[in-house]
């Protein structure tokens, strides 16, 4: 007896993302129907093997694998950018520096495309020009896993996480920035 197997055809797609602190992007992609797995690394610098001790030019990243049947870059784009201030390049809440800048990593022109049009909805919804948004965007470049302590961090250190999510103030600055769409995959208002 002989089956004919057809294999199922995949629509895996991958996004790089940079918003401060990659414990709390992982955490709040992973929520998103559609996603496969995030996970934490570094990426946009020179350096080789990045490590979290040493990993200067890199910023820390997160590298959404998603089913692009199931959810579509425009839709992870605008819940990453309601889980980061995206008026603020110099670091995300308490996280301050280069590595913790906001970045949209795009692949080609279509990506680069898509990640201004967020940007733009994004500087609508808050009332803002659209120069104020400092979110960068930047040429994909490679992806370097970090540590294994660092992957999934939220789910296996839920105390450790949630105090460093408070007391970095990452909430209280979503919900005064974006209000009730704060964390949301919510449709863009303007």
């Amino acid at each position: 007896l002989f089956i004919l197997l057809t294999p199922i055809k995949t629509y895996a797609s991958e996004t790089i993302l940079a918003g401060g602190c990659f414990w709390c992007l992982e955490h709040d992609l992973e929520s998103l129907k559609g996603i496969n797995s995030v996970e934490s690394g570094y990426s946009g610098g020179d350096l080789k093997n990045p490590t979290y001790e040493n990993h200067n030019g890199h910023q820390e990243v997160v590298l959404v694998n998603y089913d692009s049947k199931i959810v579509s870059l425009p839709e992870i784009l605008r819940l990453y950018l309601r889980n980061i201030d995206p008026l603020d390049g110099g670091g995300q809440f308490c996280d301050r520096g280069d590595a913790y800048r906001p970045v949209i990593f795009f692949a080609d022109l279509n990506e680069e495309n898509v990640a201004k049009n967020a940007l733009s909805s994004a500087s609508k919804e808050l009332k803002v020009p659209y120069e104020e948004i400092s979110v960068e965007l930047k040429s994909k470049s490679k992806f370097w896993l970090a540590e294994d302590y660092h992957q999934d961090y939220a789910d296996r250190n839920e105390f450790k996480y949630k105090f460093y999510r408070f007391s970095c103030g990452r909430d209280r600055k979503l919900d005064n920035l974006w209000g009730d769409r704060a964390r949301s995959i919510d449709l863009w208002t303007e």
